[in-house]
This record gives C-alpha cells, structure tokens and sequence, in this order.
C-alpha cells in the first residue's frame, strides 16, 4: 500500500496515510486496509466497529467532496444561464441535501462490513456500493465539468439501476442498511428527472 495516497483510477491525491482507490477499490489507513480487489476487508484482525465507522463514513464524504469540487464553479457559471424546468429546486438545496445521503450511505455501509454475514454476500453487496458509488462521482463530473447533460443522463440511469441492486444486496445482511439507502433513490430518481427535462431544454 502507497503511503499517504488516494487515488481513483489513475488519479492520485495525497492525504496523510489514507489511500482511497477507485480501480480495486482499496481503502489504506495506516496498516488498516479495505479492498476490493482481493477482498481483504481489514489488514490486522483487531479493526474495532469505530473504526470501521469511521472509514465507512469517510469514504462517500470524500468521494462527494471531490466530485463537489467539479460542480461549485459550474453552479453560478453554466448551470445558471441554462434553461431550467419550472421543478428546479435552489441550488442551495443541493449541498445539504447530498452530504445527508453521504452520511446514511457511509452508515449502511458500516452494517453491512461489520455484519456477520456471510462472505459471499458481503463481497456482492460492497461490490454493488462502490459502483454505484463511482457512477455517482462520474455523474458530477459528466454533467458539470464536461456540460453534457445527455451523457449525464445516462450514467445516472446506470446509477440508479445500482442503487437499486445494491438495496436488494443490502436488505439480505441487514434491512437497516437497505431502508437507508431509500432516501438516496428516491433523490437520485427526482435528479433523473431534472437532468432530462435539463437535457431536453437544451
């Protein structure tokens, strides 16, 4: 493991000795390792349930921090002089609204790691997180940064079809864990709805 990395793909930021991948999806801290790769969900056998919280609260935080960072400028830039359908909620909305997901999304995903559960569906139900969880960063950037709504558009309908299977996974571990990504849909599917009508109006 890399020290002081994260890194999504074959981009790489450095933060103290945390390591954030999206390509195998590997979580370091310190000594402490979540992969998805070869599925090593901690390095040392002494991980507490905190910590795990931890890490599952800090990994969507981050990921919605960094694909933040590609929509601030475009908020009062080209978003504001598009046309808009008469739906279109303030854009300070948006900010509490996606950090509260985040939160309960890092929550279900701490019942599901620290569930005894058997491994197998662990590993699915992880594994259908953090797809989802990348198609969620992409969308920012897709939609955002590059000003494509049309392409914006489908990567948030893979999106939801993510969501949905990963709150299926979830609901066989924990039905905690699922309900709490409910609200996620429901908002993820109000977005979809927006970024057409956006899409068509431009």
């Amino acid at each position: 493991m890399r020290d002081w990395g994260l890194g999504i793909g074959n981009w790489g930021l450095g933060i103290g000795n945390w390591e954030l991948g999206i390509g195998n999806w590997e979580l370091g801290i310190g000594n402490w390792e979540l992969g998805i790769g070869n599925w090593e969900l901690n390095k040392g056998q002494n991980m507490n349930n905190f910590l795990k919280f931890l890490i599952s609260i800090i990994i969507p935080l981050v990921i919605g921090g960094i694909s933040g960072g590609f929509t601030v400028s475009a908020i009062n830039g080209w978003y504001a002089t598009i046309n808009k359908p008469w739906f279109n909620p303030p854009n300070w909305i948006f900010g509490p609204v996606w950090t509260l997901l985040y939160f309960m999304m890092g929550i279900a995903l701490y019942l599901i790691w620290k569930s005894d559960a058997v491994m197998e569906l662990k590993r699915k139900a992880i594994t259908l997180f953090f797809i989802q969880l990348a198609a969620n960063f992409l969308w920012s950037i897709i939609f955002f940064y590059f000003q494509q709504p049309g392409w914006a558009f489908l990567d948030i309908v893979i999106m939801w079809v993510m969501i949905l299977l990963t709150i299926f996974s979830f609901g066989k571990i924990s039905a905690a864990a699922s309900w709490l990504m409910v609200p996620y849909i429901c908002w993820v599917s109000f977005a979809s709805v927006l970024n057409f009508a956006i899409w068509k109006l431009n």
